[in-house]
């Protein structure tokens, strides 16, 4: 294999296929990416047998070949040369030459017959999503995803589509036991395709693998389910993730009806006066104390080892006293997903699930279970 290609469009897929590759060397051979050319093109495929990544570039093709090499030490080496064009050559031990000007690098590389069977995909059943729409339903729910490991059915956001009138509508739904995520938005583009009705359950891993592909990028993303895959194209850059099999819980049993108490108040207000508070509470926990009147919220925080905290809020409610324990992480997550000025809190009793929402998106539904205090 010998190519020539600019700096740029090599480090651009390069950087891609790096964030893929496994770090912690449980398979070593999965530490490398493999490099296809022919044709014109530079494929590169990258995987941790979890989630796997394709994506090519137009290059001139002096000769055709394959080589597989370590991600990390072939970013470094491209990322520091300056622009302009590389040339990468396989040498007959499987080692790679980078060429630019005066500077060459040789990399030690593996046989690419030596790395595993890449997945692949027939199903021509896409269908559209906006890229804005899918960035921000990740960020409004990947932060209630569970890390407990023998709940594996939870380690990943549950997606599903839905016909309301004749439009579909996209939700995605995370919980960890202790809070729930749950955010509905309606499609601009008509579909028929239902393989998404059932619901999927896409693991963390993965979403942060879209995520970090929906970064600065307009337009429409594509989706398909094949067998336990999700498929998830832009352009010439295809992520392939293995679903997570299992039963995701019906999560609309777990969102609390007729709260009598709704308690509306400024977002920034909250979020920087539960940072403040919560540096005295106590460092496992997280525990804080909402104390609820006509027109205050005071949030307290003791921790014996450290000290207590006090800060009084302004807030719109008129309701009976009410004193509540949170983790303030929990309600930091929510509101930092949250890009609306108000927000409602809506409670029941120091014993029940609270529920908070932006006033202005009822589509998006934060539920929290309380602490004792």
């Amino acid at each position: 294999m010998k190519v020539r290609i600019t700096k740029s469009n090599l480090v651009g897929l390069i950087a891609k296929a790096q964030n893929i590759v496994e770090k912690r060397n449980t398979m070593p051979i999965l530490v490398n990416i493999l490099m296809d050319a022919e044709n014109s093109r530079l494929k590169v495929f990258a995987t941790n047998l979890e989630v796997s990544l394709t994506d090519e570039v137009d290059v001139t093709v002096i000769e055709s070949g394959r080589v597989a090499v370590n991600a990390k030490s072939l970013f470094d080496i491209v990322k520091e040369l300056p622009d302009g064009e590389v040339t990468l050559e396989k040498q007959n031990n499987n080692w790679l030459k980078i060429t630019q000007g005066k500077a060459v690098f040789n990399i030690v590389g593996i046989s690419p017959e030596e790395y595993p069977v890449f997945p692949t995909y027939s199903t021509k059943e896409f269908m559209k999503i906006d890229a804005t729409v899918l960035s921000e339903m990740i960020e409004k729910t990947i932060y209630s995803v569970s890390n407990d490991e023998t709940r594996y059915h939870l380690n990943g956001v549950y997606f599903e589509r839905s016909l309301e009138g004749n439009m579909p509508t996209y939700k995605m739904v995370a919980t960890d036991g202790h809070r729930l995520s749950l955010v509905s938005r309606q499609s601009t583009n008509q579909d028929d395709n239902e393989a998404f009705n059932e619901g999927v359950i896409i693991p963390r891993k993965g979403l942060n693998e879209i995520r970090k592909l929906l970064e600065g990028v307009e337009g429409q993303f594509e989706l398909a389910l094949e067998g336990a895959q999700l498929i998830v194209r832009k352009d010439k850059t295809v992520l392939m993730i293995r679903l997570i099999e299992g039963k995701y819980p019906n999560y609309k049993q777990l969102i609390p009806q007729n709260l009598k108490e709704n308690i509306s108040l400024k977002r920034d207000s909250l979020l920087s006066s539960l940072r403040r508070v919560s540096l005295l509470s106590n460092q496992k926990s997280k525990g804080v104390t909402f104390s609820i009147s006509k027109g205050k919220m005071e949030i307290t925080s003791n921790n014996p080892e450290l000290g207590e905290a006090h800060e009084e809020i302004e807030v719109n409610y008129g309701g009976n006293d009410l004193k509540i324990g949170f983790n303030a992480k929990y309600i930091l997550d929510v509101l930092s997903s949250i890009d609306e000025d108000e927000v409602s809190f809506e409670l029941k009793d120091q014993l029940s699930p609270g529920l908070m929402r932006p006033n202005s998106d009822k589509d998006y539904t934060c539920v929290i279970m309380p602490m004792r205090i």
